[in-house]
């Protein structure tokens, strides 16, 4: 390697050649030859590219470290606050807070990395603190459809806000829109290896303790699980932040392994309803399980076409998952023909009104991407185009959360 790099030097392309081909021996080489070779003008530039990143961000690195964890033990402190104030009915709490113990602190830790300027910074943490008070105020009535649909829609209208701070100055940008969706996938990956391992430690712990008869469950559980487990989605983010390497690649995998299982499972499953004759049209359960399905398809999606440019992908993958959305999008009408007809028998409720907004919105934003898909399929566009899709819709969803978490219990 010393050899080649000193007979290369003037030539970029043998050296990016040779970089790529052993990053870890080539880094050793360059600099056992600094000295001999710094007079050329491409070596200061390799320097920089090799050793700046290192030198420079050490600081940086250790300074969010302490930012995660002072932000994860604020977040622990939200979760307690019901031991805190002695609240005998920890259930007139969590329901309304529960966004509250992750989303604030996600929002702080995203607002100090990316810096963005002091209008950015208000927006998204006025519209925290205006749901705080909006959900704190509403009835403690766990039994009425419009506080429950509240408490449903208030985390996503806050992943959202959340979302928000992630794109700093790039608001308008559906790359960055992009980057976020990826990031809370790598989130998920990470914060349940976080949870496993957690799982694990805990049962040891308790166990050993349980070997001298002394019961630590109440202790661990109200001072160590609480505070970890509220803690997980900031660490997850930051493991992410600073080991890009760590999941980038997984999320992708999972979902090309899921692709054709859920298409099978959907097809057998949708063969089987009409065999059974179940009637989606009076069957609540039934639809709202669609809804979730929906979802899940769009995510499938997103995360299998993640990497599709980079990789390239073969028709079969592709014709696959133009099918899934097919299948999805049939699924959908079904899904919102129902909830037209529960309305013309049984009239207007809360439940009805917010899956069929929830449903129109996936439809719309689905048959644009089963387009797109068929457009990539004829090498028409590229796998971003069904990307970009997905990401423009992200600012339509934010607003009809925010409908159902605060309009709904003012209009009904």
């Amino acid at each position: 390697m010393l050899d080649q790099i000193r007979n290369h030097i003037d030539n970029p392309a043998v050296l990016e050649q040779l970089y790529r081909s052993n990053r870890s021996d080539f880094k050793v080489a360059f600099q056992v030859l600094y000295d001999e070779i710094k007079h050329h003008p491409a070596a200061p530039i390799w320097h920089a590219r090799l050793y700046y990143e290192k030198q420079q961000t050490v600081n940086t690195k250790a300074n969010e470290l302490w930012v995660v964890i002072m932000l994860s033990l604020l977040a622990g402190f939200i979760a307690k606050i019901p031991a805190i104030l002695g609240m005998k009915d920890p259930d007139q709490f969590y329901p309304y807070n529960i966004s509250f113990i992750v989303f604030p602190a996600m929002t702080l830790y995203f607002i100090w990395k990316h810096k963005p300027g002091i209008k950015l910074v208000i927006l998204p943490l006025a519209m925290i603190l205006i749901s705080v008070i909006y959900m704190n105020l509403l009835p403690k009535n766990l039994k009425s459809d419009t506080v429950i649909l509240s408490c449903l829609h208030m985390p996503l209208f806050l992943w959202l806000v959340t979302g928000f701070s992630y794109l700093g100055k790039d608001i308008f940008s559906t790359e960055k829109r992009i980057d976020y969706l990826r990031h809370n996938g790598d989130i998920v990956i990470v914060a349940n290896v976080i949870a496993l391992s957690g799982g694990m430690f805990s049962g040891v712990t308790m166990g050993l303790f349980n070997l001298i008869n002394i019961n630590i469950a109440e202790f661990y559980v109200e001072y160590f699980l609480i505070f970890g487990a509220a803690a997980t989605p900031l660490v997850s983010s930051y493991l992410v932040h600073t080991n890009p390497a760590l999941v980038q690649k997984i999320s992708p995998i999972i979902a090309r392994i899921f692709t054709p299982i859920v298409f099978l499972m959907l097809v057998i499953y949708l063969i089987m309803v009409a065999y059974t004759q179940k009637d989606p049209y009076n069957d609540r359960d039934f639809l709202v399980l669609f809804n979730a399905l929906l979802i899940g398809v769009m995510a499938i999606i997103f995360f299998s076409l993640s990497d599709a440019n980079k990789q390239g992908w073969r028709n079969f993958h592709l014709i696959i998952l133009f099918g899934l959305a097919l299948l999805t999008l049939i699924v959908d009408l079904i899904v919102m023909s129902a909830i037209i007809f529960r309305i013309t028998e049984w009239g207007v409720t809360p439940n009805r009104v917010a899956v069929l907004g929830e449903s129109a919105l996936i439809f719309n934003n689905l048959l644009i991407v089963t387009l797109k898909i068929r457009n990539v399929i004829r090498q028409r566009s590229d796998a971003y185009s069904v990307e970009k899709a997905i990401g423009d819709f992200m600012p339509y969803y934010a607003i009809w959360f925010a409908v159902v978490a605060f309009l709904f219990p003012l209009i009904f």
